[in-house]
């Protein structure tokens, strides 16, 4: 009976073994068909560009009604379970349409879109913490709309505390339950927050370690129940193949595994990568483009079991911008164009901005007249200007003062502090990290080592140095000036305040002040051709076997330069206390011993080490010939009878019989050619003779009073 039992034992466990498989694909295939499909569609730093149509190789790219276009057809293929997120930056240095208007028309296009979470970015942050609360939370401002309600949907940001406190300003999540599944969307911004914004509208607030943030509240959401888990990050990184690196890299590899997505921010960039099973995308910027995520969440245990993204960019052509948001900017365009389309000067050629960069040249147009105007405003002798404060480019023809707007539109002020010569080198290093510098200047140049990120020469708009014992003004702009760690050494150094406008108002100044079109270009104003010229001086080979030559001795001076190119030649006759600059061959045919000194300045007035050039006149007089005769090697006679010939030759042309003088000259000149080398040295008798026949083809003064000064030919 016990056998009978085991044999039918063992048959069922084979059955059941043969038929599990099948039950388990069942199983697998249910799940699958299980899960709940979710799109995320997510925008970042879009600046409040909300009429900005960017080109780029002739394709426009952009524009809010564009993007909603966009979003609101993608959103259509999966309506009931599509989010419309952002990940910060959605306003501040924004389009004057928007910025005027206290960036209220671009919340209210986000709300006509239908965004449903958000976070903060740096720029939230331009105008203070204060202005921030109103803007999420609505109330009305001078420069804004009435009634302004604030934004109808949550902004989170994990990181972001009152530092009396230790309060969140935000709350630190947002819960969106979608087809019965929970997603948790944490906000978190940037850490370097306080060193990019005005110190003095954030002195409330502090920023925490986004990593630590996002883990602790990611346990709050787990207690929950909720394991799809998005972050929300105004943080920067960068594609490398199909992952990704620099902080958002970092921040994916430090946070809880139950974090599935983080949408990133900040550098502007196209990201679509995986780390540590994280999908981080970020989607270039001002509306251009928008990322599309597509999740798969099993609804039995919350997670999010597939995950993939697209990035989309927003080409305008055969696109039907969205009616309702066309209507919104037409609305502001009315309320604000007449300021914006006031003509204040005309582009010779377009002029870009941004930061200078690495290299022989890295200054640019835009920043140079920025920094110019500036000068201009404040009548300071160096001015200052950050390179991420220079939003736009300037295109040639009419400049309006929305064009302008568009590149300045932090509505920073101006302030002139006192600087001793000294310190403008701590400063401009201080501004100089691995990128090249940060800053475009004006009122004075300087030339950079990146080996080592310092400064090598500084100089003043003429090409003199800068006296590092004197006292200038420098201006810089409030956001420098304030600082939140005095990055670029401004308070450190500079005294004595002074306020001005608007910085938006100086170039605007500045460009009315010019009569016709402006023609800026980078002029090597900050360079790192940190090398002099070479150079050197070319004459003939020497007449007289000790160096010396007889007159009209013609000098030329070379210079070559491997970095900006040559600027000029300078040469002095008078022992460095006069300097002219070289244009011509110089001939030299003054008597004795004449000393040229010479140097080379290259585009970035580097200047090379002055050489010495001595060039000895041996000129051709009877007297010098005498001189020759005495000093040759021959028969002690011959040279005695010599010298009294030609002391003959000065008698007779003293008693103005000049003809005679030059007739016996000439047979004398026959005679010596007719002596042999023993009795007088060969050298010495073609040295004497190449005088000699100088005086009579010359007819130069044969007593040598009257002597020509050196001369330029």
């Amino acid at each position: 009976m016990r056998k009978i039992f085991s044999k039918r034992f063992l048959n069922l466990l084979v059955i059941a073994l043969l038929i599990l498989p099948i039950f388990s694909s069942l199983s697998i295939r249910a799940h699958a068909e299980d899960t709940v499909s979710v799109k995320l569609l997510s925008v970042n730093d879009l600046h409040g560009k909300i009429d900005v149509t960017g080109t780029v190789n002739d394709v426009n790219y952009g524009r809010a009604d564009y993007l909603a276009t966009y979003l609101k057809a993608r959103k259509a293929t999966n309506p009931d379970n599509t989010l419309i997120v952002h990940s910060g930056d959605m306003i501040g240095g924004s389009s004057p349409v928007s910025a005027l208007l206290q960036d209220e028309p671009t919340v209210e296009i986000m709300e006509s879109i239908g965004f449903d979470v958000g976070t903060v970015g740096n720029h939230e942050f331009d105008e203070g913490t204060q202005e921030l609360l109103r803007m999420v939370h609505g109330g009305d401002h001078p420069n804004g709309t009435k009634g302004y309600k604030g934004m109808n949907f949550p902004v989170v940001a994990a990181n972001v505390e009152y530092k009396d406190t230790g309060k969140l300003v935000f709350d630190p999540y947002a819960i969106k339950e979608v087809a019965g599944v929970k997603i948790g969307f944490i906000g978190v911004a940037t850490v370097e927050t306080p060193n990019m914004v005005m110190a003095s509208g954030i002195q409330d607030i502090r920023f925490t370690d986004e990593a630590a943030a996002v883990n602790k509240y990611t346990e709050e959401l787990k207690a929950q129940g909720i394991r799809a888990i998005v972050v929300l990050a105004h943080v920067p990184g960068d594609q490398s193949g199909e992952t990704a690196t620099g902080q958002i890299a970092r921040l994916a590899k430090s946070v809880d595994s139950e974090v599935d997505v983080i949408i990133a921010a900040h550098n502007h960039v196209k990201l679509n990568a995986v780390v540590d099973n994280k999908l981080i995308v970020q989607a270039w910027e001002y509306g251009k483009s928008f990322a599309d995520i597509d999740l798969k969440i099993d609804p039995a245990t919350g997670d999010i079991v597939e995950k993939h993204a697209e990035i989309v960019d927003v080409i305008q052509e055969g696109v039907t911008p969205d009616p309702e948001v066309s209507a919104i900017l037409a609305k502001y365009h009315e309320m604000v164009g007449p300021i914006l389309k006031e003509v204040v000067g005309f582009a010779a050629i377009p002029m870009n901005g941004g930061y200078p960069i690495k290299g022989l040249i890295g200054d640019n147009a835009l920043g140079n007249l920025i920094a110019d105007g500036m000068n201009y405003e404040m009548k300071s002798d160096f001015a200052l200007m950050n390179g991420g404060g220079i939003r736009d480019a300037l295109d040639q023809g009419d400049i309006t003062w929305e064009d302008l707007f568009n590149i300045q539109p932090f509505n920073n002020t101006l302030i002139t502090v006192t600087i001793s010569g000294s310190a403008l080198e701590p400063i401009l290093n201080a501004q100089i990290s691995s990128y090249g510098p940060d800053v475009s200047i004006g009122g004075f140049s300087y030339t950079w080592d990146s080996k080592i990120n310092k400064v090598v020469s500084i100089y003043l708009p003429d090409g003199t140095p800068i006296d590092k014992d004197g006292t200038y003004s420098l201006t810089v702009n409030n956001y420098m000036y304030e600082h939140a760690t005095d990055k670029y050494k401004i308070r450190q150094y500079g005294k004595n305040p002074i306020q001005g406008p608007e910085d938006l108002q100086a170039t605007v100044n500045f460009v009315k002040s010019f009569n016709g079109p402006i023609h800026y270009e980078a002029d090597g104003r900050i360079s790192e051709d940190y090398k002099a010229p070479e150079l050197d001086a070319i004459l003939r080979e020497a007449d007289f076997r000790d160096g010396s030559y007889l007159h009209d001795v013609t000098v030329a001076l070379e210079a070559t330069d491997a970095g900006t190119g040559v600027s000029h030649i300078e040469y002095s006759l008078d022992n460095g206390v006069t300097w002219k600059r070289y244009e011509e061959v110089l001939t030299v045919n003054k008597d004795g011993k004449n000393l040229i000194q010479y140097r080379a300045i290259d585009k970035v007035h580097n200047v090379s080490e002055t050489k010495t050039l001595e060039v000895f006149i041996t000129s051709a007089t009877i007297e010098n010939a005498i001189t020759l005769v005495k000093q040759a090697e021959g028969n002690k006679g011959i040279k005695t009878s010599l010298i009294a010939q030609l002391e003959n030759v000065i008698k007779t042309y003293v008693k103005d019989h000049e003809n005679k003088a030059y007739q016996s000259l000439e047979k004398i000149h026959l005679r010596i050619s007719q002596i042999s080398n023993k009795d007088l040295g060969e050298v010495d008798k073609n040295e004497i003779m190449f005088m000699l026949q100088h005086i009579i083809e010359h007819r130069t003064e044969i007593n040598g009073n009257e002597l020509p000064a050196l001369k330029a030919s």
